[in-house]
């Protein structure tokens, strides 16, 4: 179950689910009793920061830029807008500004969460990627210019766009954006499952110094007026 109606509202829950069982990245929990007569369990979570689910932050492509819990927690809510491409961009292909500008259709405000998508899905983290079948769309330096010109405070990802896809996109994708504080927000789930296009989101980081990235549980709030 991924959506909820609460009252006038519409909350959609976009996390990744994770199992420790089946996880193919870094997912261990250790579970134990501390004793006495009363159980009083704790885990240890063994995990990597870029976990299912996941919030990137400058700390992850430079040494000097902001770690997690150096940057404020409005980076991490706010107005958000859902950019699908459907199949109008060419399999494998780079997003332009021209596609970001057509599909947008002036809607991205500064200050805005932008989440990209297309038809060609697939699962990420699998042996699958970045094979012959893996078909997404890719992003990079240009689709990175003009999301800073924009002043988005954060770009997401559907499973329909790569932020991965080879060394030349990937890092002046990075280091373009995460230069001015912009984090990434990754293998988002449940994308369908939205009615509009536009609505308020969450997905706050665990608070930790030093901390480059973070799984996040990030959900959508769909009917509330300053966010629609």
């Amino acid at each position: 179950m991924c959506v909820y109606e609460m009252g006038n509202l519409r909350v959609i829950d976009l996390t990744k689910e994770l199992h420790p069982e089946t996880e193919s990245r870094r997912c261990h929990l250790f579970r134990f009793n501390t004793g006495g007569p009363i159980p009083d369990y704790h885990t240890i979570m063994d995990l990597t920061s870029h976990l299912g689910t996941h919030c990137e932050c400058p700390y992850h492509h430079d040494d000097t830029w902001p770690s997690v819990a150096e940057l404020p927690i409005t980076n991490f809510l706010g107005r958000a807008v859902y950019l699908n491409f459907g199949e109008t961009v060419a399999k494998r292909g780079q997003i332009t500004a021209e596609d970001l500008e057509r599909v947008s259709a002036g809607r991205v405000k500064e200050g805005d969460v932008v989440i990209i998508d297309s038809a060609y899905q697939i699962e990420p983290f699998t042996p699958a990627t970045n094979t012959d079948a893996d078909q997404r769309l890719r992003v990079g330096e240009e689709s990175a210019r003009w999301f800073r010109e924009k002043k988005v405070k954060s770009v997401g990802f559907g499973d329909g766009v790569s932020v991965e896809s080879s060394n030349e996109d990937v890092k002046p994708f990075h280091d373009i954006l995460m230069a001015e504080n912009i984090t990434f927000l990754e293998v988002l789930k449940n994308l369908d499952q939205l009615k509009q296009d536009i609505f308020f989101i969450s997905f706050s980081p665990l608070p930790i110094y030093g901390l480059d990235s973070c799984p996040v549980r990030v959900y959508a709030i769909e009917g509330l007026a300053e966010f629609s």
